[in-house]
C-alpha cells in the first residue's frame, strides 16, 4: 500500500472515529410534531419556567425575542415550539424523564407543530397542495418553517443526530382529522418517512401518540380517540397516551396548563417504561 493511500485510509478512520465520538449516546433526542396541542395553547406559569441543564431544546426557527437561533441548543424552557407559543406536553415529558433517568443522561427535544393543521401537512410528497390552500392564519405559522414543517423537522433531526441519539417520536395531532378513518394509515406514512430519512430502526424508535381532549372533559373531538386507538394496528411500535382526567379549557379542544402537565407526564412515563424503567407512577 502506498504512503498516500495509507494516509487516506488513516484520515478516513480518524474522521469516522471523531464523528462517532461527537455523538453522545447519553444524549436522548425526541422529535415532537402535531397541531395546536403539541404547539402549546396554554400560557405557561412560573412553575413551568425553571431550567435544568440536562434538558435541552433544539430551536427549529429563529426567535430573536427569545435570543434563540435556528439549529442551536438551549435550555428547554417554554415556549418549545417557535417563538410565541405556550406550554406543551413536551415540557413535562422531558421533566418526567429526568426525574428517573441517571444523572449521566441528557434529554433533548425538537418541536415542530402548526395549530389547526391536518396530518396531510406532514406528508412529505404532497404537503405543497395542502399549504397552497392553507388559510392566512395558518400560513403565518408555516412561514418560519419555510412552509415545509416536515422538511424542517428532518433538517433539525439530522443536526441533532450529530450530538445525540433519537430515541422516540411524540405526536399530538388529530383534531383537524376527526372522523377520518384513514388517519392511522396517513400517520404511518409520516412515521415511515421519518424512519427512512433519518436512518432509524423502527423497533427501537417508538411513536407516542396522545389522545384528544376526552369525552368526560367534554372534548369536541373525543370521537377521534377511537380512531387513534387503531394506530398500533398499522405501526407496531406505536403507543397511545390517554388524556382521561387531563383538564381542558372552555373551547373543549385544548388542554389547560395542568392538562398539559398531566399529559406530558404520561408521555414521559410511557417512554421510561419502553426504556426499561418499570413502575414509574404519574398522576
Amino acid at each position: 500500500m502506498s504512503y498516500k493511500r495509507s494516509f487516506s485510509v488513516l484520515a478516513v478512520l480518524f474522521l469516522m472515529h471523531t464523528a462517532a465520538f461527537a455523538q453522545d449516546p447519553n444524549f436522548y433526542i425526541f422529535l415532537c410534531f402535531g397541531q395546536s396541542n403539541m404547539e402549546g395553547h396554554a400560557k405557561f406559569e412560573p412553575q413551568d419556567t425553571t431550567a435544568n441543564n440536562r434538558f435541552k431544546v433544539l430551536e427549529a426557527v429563529d426567535c430573536p425575542n427569545l435570543e434563540r437561533k435556528k439549529g442551536e441548543w438551549y435550555p428547554a424552557t417554554p415556549p418549545l415550539a417557535r417563538c410565541n407559543t405556550g406550554l406543551t406536553p413536551a415540557d413535562y415529558f422531558g421533566r418526567t424523564l429526568l426525574a428517573t433517568l441517571p444523572d449521566s443522561i441528557k434529554v433533548g427535544v425538537i418541536n415542530v407543530a402548526v395549530g389547526g393543521c391536518k396530518i396531510e401537512l406532514f406528508e412529505k410528497g404532497t404537503y405543497q397542495s395542502y399549504v397552497a390552500t392553507a388559510p392566512d392564519w395558518m400560513t403565518a405559522a408555516l412561514v418560519p418553517y419555510d412552509k415545509n414543517p416536515y422538511g424542517r423537522l428532518v433538517e433539525m433531526a439530522k443536526l441533532a443526530q450529530k450530538d445525540g441519539v433519537i430515541k422516540g417520536i411524540l405526536m399530538h395531532q388529530g383534531e383537524s382529522n376527526t372522523g377520518d378513518e384513514t388517519w392511522p394509515t396517513k400517520v404511518k406514512g409520516v412515521y415511515d418517512n421519518l424512519v427512512k430519512d433519518l436512518n432509524l430502526n423502527p423497533k427501537k424508535v417508538p411513536l407516542l401518540a396522545g389522545e384528544m381532549v376526552s369525552k368526560e372533559q367534554g372534548g369536541k373531538c373525543a370521537s377521534m380517540n377511537a380512531i387513534i386507538a387503531k394506530l398500533p394496528q398499522v405501526i407496531p411500535n406505536a403507543h397511545i397516551i390517554s388524556s382521561e382526567g387531563c383538564p381542558a379549557v372552555a373551547d373543549q379542544l385544548h388542554f389547560s396548563a395542568e392538562g398539559y402537565r398531566k399529559l406530558g407526564r404520561r408521555y414521559g412515563a410511557k417512554m421510561l417504561a419502553l426504556l426499561g424503567y418499570k413502575n414509574v407512577k404519574v398522576e
